[in-house]
Formats: structure tokens, C-alpha cells, sequence
């Protein structure tokens, strides 16, 4: 059979959703299929089918989202209609299995091939494994499918059939049915699997046929044939899309977006008011956000600070990416720095363009927000955390250090847990049940804080151990709700206690950032654990003072273990301990590959030393780079390194500002050298590797940015 003959008959047309191939129905009972999906795509525009590959992708036709199948091809980002994909359901009628929203789409360009993202993971269903060698002509494969059969439309129920390949080429495979069977619309998409050693591999998907036998085909048309978009050599490229970081993208297009704060920029002429710019992926446009837009709660005041906290997450599970911006210096009636945090919906058109933006303060609202007062001093807003957690639930951490808690005790602290849809809206602090230490004045619990898909951290720089003022304290959690729905405690951590190096020192201030990256030990591991990094930028070390150490810790479920303890001076790490290095005073650390086996290349760490000085450069400042499974140093980044342009100047103080993303690490440069400030996107591969790739640069006065502000590159995500 020859392929070019099959173009002109696509699967993936359909105007109802079908239920699959002229086959034998699959028994509502049986699992053996249990990874296909069935697919719609909008109000019945089109129905496909598809497999999981991973929790939360499946892999169908690209054609089945193109608005000319039998040309063209999907685009990547958002789906332009609404995509819902019933997976684990052989009987549609029946209520197993899981019903997910598609919210991305990653195409191929050689061959009929998307990987579509899911909005949760799918739990209870395995995902199939990967053939990795060809289809071979005379193998019999099977089937699955939702399409239409001999004799309905539309059908309810799984079909399979048996098809022989004819043929193979780089891309595509023919085969034709046996016994009649044939693949007709709706099965676009849909699995043909080996069966080797009991188990099933996926080997193609369904792309076009002849529909001999298909309802509704000319009955002159008995030929059985089709083309199958080949999988088995696509094995690297689905790993590596479904196991790879989420970026940040606020107009759903598939491709890396900044957003870059300078919180004492004016606004309106109003000092320090505070903004935040967006940069848009693949030359898309600039943005500027302040209070003084309409569609931004509040407005522009002196000494708001707004953008002086940052978090991304996908608050509404819909593929784009939701920025939460925080002004803890926000007055609230005569509460002088309340604080006040805004949730600014990613849209197609662009952040705060689409959903209205959501107001979080103090006194309003539902829950623990509604019951908390606004008070002068309390910050709400002055950390922020926020992504999804393990079962798929959004969740959003914000810290109000200076919030007097329960028992009016001055500045102790708290941090308000907001998850899903109402599935919790609590205040955490060391009062409330299950918590982890005491709660005493000027803790200033919730000044730091970092989130995993499993764990939550919370520093609490202020808090004293024994009689030893501000050595600091962190608490750790899980994201399990007890039956307070507060986050499970699992431990709190000073340097007192045996199981953490060091000793508990005044004005330590340990906690005064963390970090925290899910840790995957092995190919067999379920994901629950994490590597959790603490900042002691007051640590003196080697009569220096404030010189600075961080801790790195492996977070089980039920503790912690930890790793590895960093600073200057220590064997491998170069440079010396000096007065004001501030060695921890930001960190940020990340998994390049979640969904792969963590290794010492993809689970990294990096900390800032705003206070290092170099050769003519007093305050230069530095940013350290390490492995964070190993706490193996691997480069000191700053300007003049690795394509970073410019050159370290005293005051710069290089690693105020940093983050780190799965493909780049951010160096924010609110301190100079340029006058408005700037930011630097460092691809990790230049620092782990050696590689020569160009580095980003974002300036005020170029590349659309206005000439203005005052720090930009105070905070970036």
C-alpha cells in the first residue's frame, strides 16, 4: 500500500464525539486499555482518541486540533477550544476512570503527533510504556479507540481491532486490518500496541484510513488500510517534554515568559508606587503592570512597593500561567504597611486581560483572610510561594511576619495557606495545632518561604532558641491537610538540635531563605520527597561576621536528613569567609527534570552573596552555584562570566536578586551597573556544561522596555 494514496481520508474529522474502531467492544469491566481517552474537542467540534504516557500528557494526532486537519497541523500553547479527555473509561456511560481538562499542547512537526498536557494528573491508571524499536512489516498490532463502528455514529463504548504493518518509514508506519477491522473518525489518535512479555508498548497512533466498514462510508469503499504516526523513535523527546519544568507563560502560547519587578520605580509620580514588567516570549511584546491599571486591585501610592514579592502558578488550571504580585507596604485605611496581594489571570491576550484580577487582604474575603485584621506593620504580602501540589491542587503561601498572631505577641508572624477551590483557606503559625515550635514575640514566622509539589517551608528569622536572639528557626511541612486543613507539620529546624549542623547562635537569622526542589531518588520512587535549602546570612564563620552558610536537607515524609552544610572556606567551595558576605541571604533552587531520576546536573541550588567583595569591586556580590543532591560546587556566576555582559562594580551587590528556572537561572541587577537596572536569563547550560548559549538580557530602554524605573530586577519569575 502506498501512503500518499491515504491523504485525502483523516481520522480526526468528526462533528460528534465517536467511540472507536469497527472492533470488538472493550468490556466495561476490563483495564486492559485502561490508557486510552477518549477526546472532544470543543462543543463536539471534533472527537478524537489518545494515550497517556505520563500522568498528566497524552499523546494523539496533532490533526485533531488543526483547523484543517488534512493540512494542517497543532499549535502549541492553549488549545483553541475548550479539550476535555475522559482517560480509564471503556464504557462512557460508566463513571471509572478520570475526566481532565487539555490546557497545553507541544506538537510535532515531522508527523501526526501532540503531546497534550492535562490539568491534574491522572491517578490510578498506568501509563503505557514506550516502544523503542520499529514497527516491523507482518507484526501485529492492536488498536484502541473511540471512534465510530460498522453501525453507529457515535457509539459509547472502547473498541480494539487487530492490524497488520505493511510498511514503515522514518515517520509513519501503513498497516491494514485483519477481519474487517478498520480505524474511522473519531480514532485519530488512538493507541496500536505490541504486546511483548505480557505487556503492552506503544508503538504508534492513529493518523488516516481508507474507513472501509465505518458507518457511514460508501459501502463501495472496502478498503481497511491506514497510516500511523510512528511513536517508537520519539521515546527522548516525550520523556523529555513530560518530565521537564514547568515555565512561566501568562499568554498560554507554549513559550517562556519574564515577569521582572522594580518595586521603587514612581508611578504617576508616586515615589516608589512600585511596578512590574512583562516580557513576552517569541518577540511578542512588553507589558507594564501597576495599581494605577484598571484591571490591577488598588492604586498607585507612595512607598506601596508593589512587586517587591513575586510566585507563578496556574491559580485556575487552565494552561496559563497566573502571576501573584505582593506589596506588603500597602496602607489599608489607617494600617500603615498592611500589605496587600494581587492574583493577575494569565489570558491568550496577556496577563490581567481576561479573568478579573483577585484582591487578598486582610479582613476580606472568606476564611482565615476574612478573620484576620489589617494592622499596621504586619507585611502581609512580604513572601510569597505558590505552585501545584503532587495530586494536582494549586496552592498559595503568603507570609505576614510582622502579624501579631493569636496573642497579640508583637511580630511573631504567620503565613496564610490558600489551596484548590475552597479547600483550604488557613492561617499557619507556631499556635495553632500540629505546628512546629513555639510562638514568642518577633519570630517573624513566614519572613521566608518555599514550596514543592510535597513540601512546604516557612522561616522564621526572628525566632530565639534558648536565650540566643534571632538564630532563627524554620518549619516544615506536607501538603497533607490534617483535620484543621492546615499543611501536616513534620519537623522545625534550628541549629540546636543534633540532626542539624552548627550551633544555634545569636542574630544567625537561620531561615532567612529557603528553597526548596522535589527530589526523585530513583526510577521506582512515587515523588514525595524534596531537598530543602536554609539561609544563615547572619552566620559569623572564621571571625567574620555576617558572613553567611546555608544547609541543605532530604524531606521524606515523615523528616528530614540532611545533605550538607556550605560556606566559604569549606573544602570545595572556594573563597573566604569575609565580614558582610551575606552567604545565604537568597536562594533559589530548582529540578531541571521533575518527572526524571534527580541527578547532580538537574537538581541545582543557587546562593546569593550580595556582600562579597571581589578585585575593585568592594559589594560586588556573587551568586554560588551547587548540586543540590550533593552540595558539589560547580561555578560562581556574576557579569563577565558565561556571556553575562559587563563586569562586577562596588555596590552592585550581584545575588540580591536571583531565580532559578528548569532551563535558566535569573541574576536580577536592581544595584547597577545600568541606571534603571537590568536582568540576566543565564542558561544552566552554560554553567553546568560549559556551553556557549547566548544569554538573555533585559534592560529598561531596550527591547520595548521603557527608560525608566528606579530597580528593576528587584524580583524576577
Amino acid at each position: 500500500m502506498r501512503s500518499a494514496a491515504l491523504v485525502a481520508s483523516l481520522l480526526a474529522l468528526t462533528a460528534v464525539p465517536a467511540a472507536a474502531v469497527t472492533g470488538p467492544a472493550v468490556p466495561a469491566s476490563e483495564s486492559t486499555y485502561a490508557y486510552t481517552a477518549q477526546i472532544i474537542v470543543g462543543d463536539h467540534h471534533r472527537g478524537c482518541s489518545g494515550v497517556l504516557v505520563s500522568a498528566d500528557w497524552l499523546l494523539t494526532a496533532a490533526s485533531c486540533f488543526a483547523d484543517n486537519p488534512a493540512s494542517g497541523s497543532a499549535q502549541p500553547g492553549k488549545p483553541q477550544r475548550k479539550t476535555t479527555a475522559t482517560i480509564g473509561r471503556s464504557d462512557l456511560i460508566g463513571t471509572t476512570g478520570a475526566v481532565r481538562d487539555v490546557v497545553e499542547l507541544v506538537p510535532r512537526t515531522d508527523r501526526d503527533a501532540v503531546l497534550a498536557r492535562l490539568d491534574r494528573p491522572v491517578t490510578g491508571i498506568a501509563p503505557i510504556s514506550l516502544a523503542t524499536t520499529a514497527p516491523a512489516a507482518g507484526e501485529e498490532l492492536q488498536l484502541a479507540g473511540y471512534g465510530r463502528i460498522k453501525t453507529e455514529w457515535a457509539p459509547l463504548k472502547l473498541h480494539t481491532g487487530a492490524f497488520t504493518v505493511d510498511d514503515s518509514t522514518a515517520t509513519t508506519a501503513t498497516v491494514t486490518g485483519k477481519d474487517g477491522a478498520a480505524a474511522c473518525m473519531g480514532d485519530a489518535g488512538g493507541p496500536l500496541v505490541r504486546t511483548a512479555d505480557g505487556k503492552h508498548q506503544l508503538v504508534a497512533v492513529s493518523s488516516r484510513s481508507y474507513q472501509g466498514g465505518c458507518f457511514g462510508v460508501d459501502a463501495q469503499e472496502t478498503r481497511t488500510g491506514g497510516i500511523a504516526a510512528r511513536v517508537d523513535d520519539l521515546v527522548s523527546w516525550i520523556q523529555a517534554t513530560t518530565s521537564a519544568a514547568r515555565i512561566s507563560d501568562f499568554n498560554c502560547d507554549g513559550i517562556r515568559d519574564t515577569a521582572i519587578a522594580d518595586p521603587d520605580a514612581a508611578v504617576g509620580g508616586d515615589t516608589a508606587a512600585g511596578l512590574v514588567r512583562v516580557v513576552y516570549g517569541g518577540g511578542k511584546g512588553t507589558a507594564e503592570i501597576s495599581q494605577d491599571l484598571n484591571a490591577v486591585p488598588g492604586g498607585s501610592e507612595p512607598n506601596d512597593r508593589f512587586g517587591s514579592s513575586l510566585a507563578t502558578f496556574d491559580h485556575n488550571l487552565d494552561g496559563c500561567t497566573d502571576l501573584v504580585v505582593g506589596a506588603p507596604a500597602e496602607d489599608l485605611g489607617t494600617a500603615t504597611d498592611a500589605g496587600l496581594v494581587s492574583i493577575l489571570y494569565g489570558a491568550p491576550s496577556g496577563l490581567a486581560a481576561g479573568i478579573p484580577a483577585v484582591a487578598l487582604e486582610q479582613g476580606s474575603g472568606t476564611g482565615a483572610l476574612a478573620s484576620m485584621a489589617a494592622e499596621s506593620g504586619d507585611r502581609f504580602g512580604h513572601a510569597l510561594a505558590a505552585g501545584t501540589t503532587l495530586s494536582g491542587d494549586p496552592y498559595l503561601a503568603i507570609g505576614a511576619p510582622g502579624e501579631d498572631a493569636s496573642r497579640n505577641l508583637a511580630d511573631a508572624g504567620g503565613v496564610l495557606y490558600l489551596r484548590g477551590t475552597g479547600t483550604a483557606n488557613v492561617l499557619i503559625h507556631p499556635d495553632k495545632p500540629g505546628v512546629p515550635g513555639a510562638i514568642e514575640v518577633g519570630d517573624r514566622f513566614g519572613s521566608a518561604i518555599a514550596g514543592s509539589p510535597q513540601h512546604l517551608a516557612v522561616g522564621a528569622p526572628g525566632e530565639a532558641i534558648g536565650s540566643k536572639a534571632s538564630a532563627g528557626g524554620v518549619a516544615l511541612f506536607s501538603h497533607t491537610l490534617n483535620s484543621d486543613k492546615l499543611p501536616t507539620g513534620i519537623a522545625g529546624l534550628d541549629q540546636d538540635l543534633d540532626t542539624v549542623e552548627g550551633a544555634a547562635e545569636a542574630d544567625d537569622r537561620f531561615g532567612a531563605s529557603v528553597a526548596l526542589a522535589q527530589y526523585r531518588p530513583d526510577a521506582s520512587a512515587t515523588g514525595t520527597e524534596s531537598i530543602l535549602a536554609i539561609g544563615s546570612p547572619g552566620e559569623d564563620g572564621a571571625k567574620a561576621a555576617n558572613a553567611g552558610r546555608v544547609d541543605t536537607f532530604r524531606v521524606t515524609t515523615s523528616g528530614f536528613t540532611q545533605i550538607s552544610g556550605l560556606y566559604q572556606g569549606v573544602a570545595g567551595i572556594p573563597g573566604g569567609a569575609e565580614d558582610g558576605d551575606a552567604f545565604g541571604q537568597t536562594l533559589s533552587a530548582v529540578s531541571t527534570a521533575p518527572g526524571a531520576v534527580s541527578t547532580a546536573q538537574n537538581t541545582l541550588l543557587a546562593v546569593g552573596v550580595p556582600g562579597e567583595d571581589s578585585p575593585g569591586a568592594t559589594d560586588g556580590g556573587t551568586v554560588y552555584t551547587f548540586s543540590l543532591t550533593n552540595g558539589t560546587f560547580i561555578a560562581t556566576v556574576y557579569p563577565g562570566k558565561f556571556g553575562i555582559p559587563g563586569a562586577l562594580g562596588n555596590g552592585h551587590k550581584v545575588g540580591a536578586a536571583i531565580h532559578a528556572t528548569g532551563s535558566e537561572l535569573y541574576l536580577g541587577l536592581p544595584n547597577g551597573p545600568v541606571s534603571y537596572g537590568s536582568a540576566h536569563a543565564v542558561p544552566w547550560a552554560n554553567v553546568v556544561n560549559g556551553a556557549t548559549q547566548p544569554v538573555t538580557t533585559f534592560r529598561p530602554g531596550a527591547g520595548g522596555l521603557p527608560a525608566s524605573g528606579k530597580a528593576f530586577g528587584s524580583v524576577i519569575r
